[in-house]
Formats: C-alpha cells, sequence, structure tokens
C-alpha cells in the first residue's frame, strides 16, 4: 500500500479481533511514529503500551465507573464546539450516521449508553497506546506534534493490517488509567489509540465519516 492509499484507507476501527499484536510490531509503530516533526525537534510525546490483564481492568473498571454515574473528565481542554457551527453540524452528522449503522434509536437512551460503554471499553481493542506529555510543557503547545506522531501511528498501522481508533473517550477515567498503566503524575495523559486487527465482520467497521470537497476548504492564490 503507498503513502496516498494509506492515507485514504484510514479509517477509525471499532470492532477488533481478539488476537494479541506483537510487541515488535507495536515497537516498529511507534519508532515510525517517534520520526514525526515536532517544533525545535523537542519530541514532546511519551507512549505508554498497554495490553493483557491491566488492560483489561482498565476497561473493566473505566465501564463500571461509568455505569455508576462518575461523571467523565480529561486532563486536557477538550475542544466543544458552538450548536449551529459547520463544526457543529459535522459531529451531528457522524453521530446520526453511527447510531444508524448500529441501528440505535434516537430515542432510545440505553442503546446509546451502551454504546458508549463499549467505547470506554476501547471497543475490546487487544492493545492500547496512550499519548503522554510532561505537565511542564504548556497544555496546547504540543498538541500539533502530538498530532504528527498519532497521524504516523495510524498509517504505520496498515502496513501490518492492523487497525486504530483515536479515542479521546480512552482518557476520561484518567485515575484508573494511571493505576493500571503506571503513568506518573508528572505526565499529562493527552489520548488513546486503540489497536488491533479489524474483524471484518463487525457492523461498527461499516461506519465511515464522509470528508468535506477540497473545493470547500481551499483557497487559491496566485494561481491561473
Amino acid at each position: 500500500m503507498n503513502m496516498l492509499d494509506a492515507i485514504r484507507n484510514r479509517k477509525s476501527v471499532r470492532g477488533f479481533k481478539s488476537d494479541p499484536v506483537p510487541k515488535s510490531v507495536i515497537k516498529e509503530i511507534l519508532e515510525a511514529a517517534s520520526r514525526a516533526p515536532s517544533a525545535v525537534n523537542n519530541q514532546p510525546w511519551e507512549f505508554f503500551v498497554v495490553t493483557g490483564e491491566p488492560f483489561s481492568k482498565i476497561r473493566k473498571e473505566c465501564a463500571e465507573q461509568f455505569r455508576a454515574g462518575e461523571i467523565p473528565h480529561s486532563e486536557y481542554n477538550l475542544i466543544s464546539w458552538m450548536k449551529g457551527s459547520v463544526y457543529w453540524e459535522r459531529q451531528a452528522e457522524l453521530a446520526k450516521h453511527i447510531f444508524q449503522v448500529m441501528g440505535i434509536p434516537r430515542e432510545d437512551k440505553e442503546k446509546r449508553a451502551q454504546w458508549m460503554e463499549q467505547g470506554l471499553r476501547f471497543f475490546d481493542a487487544p492493545a492500547v497506546i496512550f499519548i503522554c506529555v510532561d505537565k511542564q510543557l504548556s497544555e496546547s503547545g504540543p498538541l500539533l506534534d502530538l498530532g504528527a506522531a498519532m497521524q504516523n501511528i495510524c498509517l504505520a498501522a496498515l502496513h501490518f493490517g492492523l487497525g486504530t481508533c483515536i479515542q479521546d473517550q480512552g482518557v476520561m477515567y484518567p485515575k484508573v488509567v494511571r493505576k493500571y498503566a503506571g503513568i506518573p503524575e508528572s505526565k499529562r495523559l493527552v489520548i488513546a489509540i486503540s489497536i488491533g486487527f479489524p474483524d471484518s465482520e463487525s457492523i461498527a467497521n461499516r461506519i465511515t465519516s464522509t470528508r468535506e470537497p477540497v473545493e470547500n476548504i481551499t483557497n487559491w492564490i496566485g494561481f491561473d
């Protein structure tokens, strides 16, 4: 698969096989991630890769906290879209598409909660990569660099036949994650990337998000 094909084919995978991902493969993927550009080569990323029993405990406890009514929260400010804006409309369109594919009626709050819980269980992926930064760095400063590393992870994963899902849901119960992943308080937990072999029979993997045509988001200056 060439680079452009990988970019075009990358998507969020929400249904995984239980097959484990070899450590050697994840290491190669993270080596690719570490080649991402960063401001003045500061390389602010730090990875915590979790699988097996520790990951099972994270999944179980996150789901339990959600069912117990513990309000999810992250360690950095999530972006919220102003209602009625084009960004809010895109988010709403994706949510509508997901619920249609999954057969979840708008009024079925129980099934919606179950879907939310499935996300908090990392869609039962066999492994997860948590990305952290040192708290001595500003909250927003490293985000562009982390985004480049995240993209490298998702594209490199395709080379090995793996799927990924970038999830802020995965860091919504940071105390749980810290407890089982051994993340020190000096590190800010930013994002999770679930990783594993996609389950081709999973209905959730029929979900495909749309993109704005380039004509709608590009301004050409100085071209004929």
